[in-house]
């Protein structure tokens, strides 16, 4: 990776941060022909490769295996899965360490001069000064710093005892137990990878919901699933402390010990010394600039934001989206351009996966229920469970949002988000050909409600379960 000289910089977008949405916006504003210079303090590589999406992907797939060994009894076949916690971790490493080998590639093919390393701090609208005392003067800004792990002030001082998805990853072996605090999608993600693998987990949230599921029915259908393999507190404020080999969690009622505690309690965006007290910008009570959402500018500045920085869309998909967003209008300062943002889409790997797409349901919506307990593939692979929830519009059925669980959902969103995007009811979604025997097809009841519902016809090609099905 080539750096610039000592000496003071001057550019047309200065973008801080070299995590998935400052590559994106420094990538875009470089093709658009503006002067470029990414500042990062290590180049260690996106959220995504290093301690996020990969890594964590990585466990949930050695858990899924273990669980398919010990499943594949139903089928008459039978085994005993013997996990070895030392070779389970080493993978993870070894698979995640070339994710981020290729994210630092494209740092090395930067052009020359592009790659600054060094921490930023504004000293102006559109001024920096870097930690050797450069400084940079730009045209327009983007601040693309990410986020970090919220830690609670009583964890703290458990030290080593404690991880989160930044340290947990690069332990040498599986812990005979685990407590998560904190059931957002990757504690559950995690929590469910590890008991999968053996580990007895329990799993406290402070909130009544687990994994942002607004979903009513699909919450209930997430949380019996989870509660199969492990042990879910709702509802509860725990209080930690180290014990006798090991961490005591002590809640309302109850306490429990752990051989180490994994910390998901959110994550916070990485702000922390960037000055911008010295901008001018509005700030919210979190110290997070006020931005608009349709350009990612911070009220008339210079100054954009994207990607987990701006605490709105914490997804890749997003801040990849966000970066080019605010790259381009940067580059295009002061004319900015609105854009017309993505539908909101999120997927929880948990097995089996969560999605939620589109508008929740209001008071006005018409729901469509598929449940997935009875579905023909599903009951072939043996993995018959799950609801899909689809949501729609009156007076004609028009597509608007879903929330699922089941089988093959995280594929299935997909339809269903391209459905909704461009502009389908149940009606036409229900002229599409669906193959037999497949997870998609158990759609196709939920559909039919909503038609039902609505008083919208059906298909002439619609008839129902296809004789002999």
């Amino acid at each position: 990776m080539a750096h610039t000289e000592a000496a003071d910089l001057t550019c047309d977008v200065a973008v801080i941060g070299a995590g998935t949405a400052g590559l994106a916006a420094e990538r875009v504003a470089r093709s658009e022909g503006a002067r470029t210079l990414l500042i990062d303090d290590c180049f260690a590589g996106t959220t995504c490769a290093t301690v996020g999406c990969m890594p964590s992907k990585l466990l949930v797939t050695a858990g899924m295996a273990a669980k398919s060994v010990r499943h594949a009894s139903v089928f008459g076949i039978h085994a005993i899965p013997e996990i070895d916690g030392a070779r389970v971790m080493e993978r993870v490493r070894r698979e995640r360490d070339h994710f981020v080998a290729a994210t630092r590639k494209s740092f090395d093919d930067l052009p020359e001069g592009v790659a600054v390393q060094g921490r930023a701090r504004f000293t102006g609208m559109s001024t920096l000064v870097l930690g050797d005392g450069r400084t940079v003067s730009a045209r327009a800004v983007v601040i693309a710093t990410g986020s970090k792990p919220i830690v609670p002030e009583p964890f703290r001082a458990l030290g080593d005892l404690i991880d989160t998805n930044e340290t947990i990853f690069d332990r040498e072996t599986l812990p005979e137990s685990l407590g998560v605090v904190g059931g957002g999608a990757l504690g559950l993600e995690l929590a469910q990878a590890f008991a999968s693998l053996g580990v007895a987990v329990a799993v406290f949230e402070s909130g009544d919901r687990i994994g942002g599921v607004k979903d009513t029915v699909v919450h209930h259908e997430l949380l019996r699933i989870l509660r199969t393999s492990m042990t879910v507190h709702l509802g509860v404020e725990v209080t930690p402390s180290a014990g006798q080999s090991g961490v005591v969690l002590s809640w309302d009622g109850g306490n429990a010990r752990f051989d180490r505690l994994l910390v998901s309690t959110g994550r916070a965006p990485t702000l922390d010394g960037l000055g911008l007290d010295q901008t001018g910008i509005a700030l919210d009570d979190h110290g997070v600039p006020h931005f608009d959402k349709t350009t990612l500018q911070c009220g008339e500045s210079p100054i954009f934001v994207a990607g987990d920085a701006d605490a709105d869309r914490p997804v890749l998909h997003e801040a990849s989206n966000e970066g080019t967003i605010a790259g381009r209008n940067a580059v295009r300062f002061p004319h900015v351009k609105p854009v017309k943002r993505d539908l909101p889409f999120t997927i929880t790997f948990t097995d089996p996966p969560v999605a939620m797409l589109g508008a929740p349901a209001d008071d006005d919506s018409v729901i469509g229920c598929a449940p997935y307990d009875d579905q023909g593939r599903a009951r072939v692979m043996a993995r018959a469970e799950g609801m899909v929830r689809i949501y729609a519009s009156k007076p004609d059925g028009l597509l608007t949002g879903a929330a699922m669980i089941g089988p093959g959902m995280d594929h299935i969103a997909h339809l269903l988000a391209l459905a909704i995007l461009r502009g389908e009811t149940a009606t036409s979604l229900l002229e599409l050909p669906f193959y037999h025997p497949t997870l998609e097809e158990g759609l196709k009841p939920g559909l039919r409600a909503i038609c039902h519902e609505v008083h919208a016809p059906l298909p002439e090609r619609d008839q129902g379960v296809p004789p002999g099905a």
